[in-house]
This record gives C-alpha cells, structure tokens and sequence, in this order.
C-alpha cells in the first residue's frame, strides 16, 4: 500500500476536507518532504494547471498523481449525472470526460463521488441508478483509453441516497459491462454507513480500487474513534494494493495534518505489514 495526500485548487472547497488549499507545489514539497509516495488533485477544471506544469512539478518532487477529483463539477457548476434534466446530465459526463483526460495522461483515475446526485424531485430511484450506471459505463470506457479505472465512491446518506455501502457499489459495478470501474472507500463515510468497516472492504474485495484514510470525524488519522488495525488486515486479506490517500481537514492546520496522518500509515500498514 502507497501513500498519498490530497490538495485542493478550487476556491469554492475552501471549508473542504483537503490537507493543502491553493498553491499546488507547495502541497507537492511538503508531500515529498514528509515522505508522501504520491499526491491526490482537487482542480475546478483540467484548464486549471497545464500538462506541463503537473508534469514538472511531479517530476521535481518525485511524486505519482495518484488520482484526480471531479466534485468541482458539482461545487461550482452544479452538475450531476442523474440531474432531471438531460441537458445537465451530458454536460456532467463531459466535464468528468475532461478530469479524466487531465489525469489519465499521469496514469491517474478520475473519482465520481459528489457528481453521482441523487434521487427525487419527481425521478424514481430506478431511474436515476439507470442514469448513474450509464454515466459509469460511458466514463469507463473513456477512461480505458489511458489505462486507468474509473473510481466510484459511495457516500454517506447525508450526500446521496443513490449508494451509501460497498455492497450496495458492488452490485452497481457488477451490472456494468464496463471492466475498469472501480470503488473508492472512504473511511469516514463507511465509519457512518458500515456496521463492520473491516467486513465491509472484505465484501468490496477486488472491487475496491482507491482508499480515503481519515479518522471517523474527518480529522487526520488518530484524531477520531477509528480502529485501524481490523481495517488494514482486511485491506491486507483482499491483497489491496492501492493508495491509503489522506482526504481529511487540515486540522488543526495542513502541515500538521499531513505530519499525523504519514505517521499513522507508517505505523499501521507497517504493523500489519505482510
């Protein structure tokens, strides 16, 4: 397992759980410096830093992308695969078309998590998951012309009422014809919606592409009620080879959050180290 921290350039997800706001190199030093394997993009747009530029700064501090976010989609232009409205909907699959020509360039997958909706306002559940999976189906395919997956991440039922367990993602994922979709586990959305996190990553099991570490309030790693060790021996039993990406506040500020959560990867995925 690989380590990563997230950095986040969009203007409207200043209150966002992201560890680095605004300058993206210096996110990408302090990640180098504190020994971070890789580092894990929040951009309002693929506009938003050149090919060159990422390039470059990822090629300074020795640093994978490990994937890139596309909830500015719906942060600043309210877009959502399962919208009522089919006009919004097309432009919602174009904008992740987008993220994921921006990432998958640096072998980075793009990540569907706030731009899934929700269902309601006269539009059936059914529906809306027959909306959201061909979203997935038509962005999976998009992404396999890189070589990447495509994430899809369930959310707590505070964010959507489409997915809100791993279970409930497999069963999506497993309806598609699409082979490179794949699930991002987020500690602090299973911590609200799992009665067992641990079983919970045993039941995504290949499913599971991509993993949020956060502490159960969104905090860094050790500053909530989380128990780790269950969670990396199921990480480690489903032979999970991906990232542990640290998608928390910066509490109480970036460097200090970024510092306790590479400790606490050191400390649990060594101590529990095959």
């Amino acid at each position: 397992m690989r380590s990563a921290v997230t950095i986040s350039l969009v203007a409207e997800a200043k209150a966002g759980p992201f560890v680095f706001h605004d300058d993206l190199e210096l996110g990408c030093r302090r990640a180098k410096e504190l020994g971070y394997d890789a580092v894990e993009l929040f951009a309002p747009g693929p506009d938003a830093v050149t090919q060159e530029t990422l390039r470059g700064l990822l090629r300074k501090y020795g640093l994978a992308l490990a994937a890139v976010g596309t909830g500015a989609g719906w942060v600043k232009h309210k877009l959502s695969l399962t919208s009522p409205d089919a006009g919004i909907r097309d432009k919602a699959i174009e904008f992740i078309k987008t993220m994921i020509d921006f990432g998958g360039p640096h072998g980075a997958p793009a990540i569907i998590g706030s731009m899934q909706g929700r269902w309601g306002d006269g539009v059936s559940q059914s529906q809306s998951l027959d909306w959201l999976k061909g979203g997935l189906e038509a962005l999976g395919a998009h992404a396999a012309r890189f070589d990447v997956p495509l994430f899809y991440e369930p959310l707590n039922r505070y964010e959507t009422n489409l997915c809100t367990t791993v279970a409930a993602g497999v069963q999506i994922l497993e309806s598609l014809q699409a082979t490179n979709v794949r699930l991002l586990a987020d500690l602090f959305h299973m911590n609200i919606e799992e009665a067992d996190i641990a079983a919970a990553l045993e039941t995504g099991g290949k499913w599971i592409g991509h993993v949020h570490f956060v502490d159960s309030n969104r905090r860094p790693v050790g500053d909530g009620h989380m128990n780790y060790g269950p969670i990396i021996a199921a990480l480690r039993k489903i032979g999970y080879g991906g990232y542990l990406s640290a998608e928390a506040f910066p509490w109480p500020d970036s460097d200090a959050a970024a510092a306790q959560t590479i400790r606490g990867f050191r400390y649990w995925v060594g101590r529990h180290s095959a």
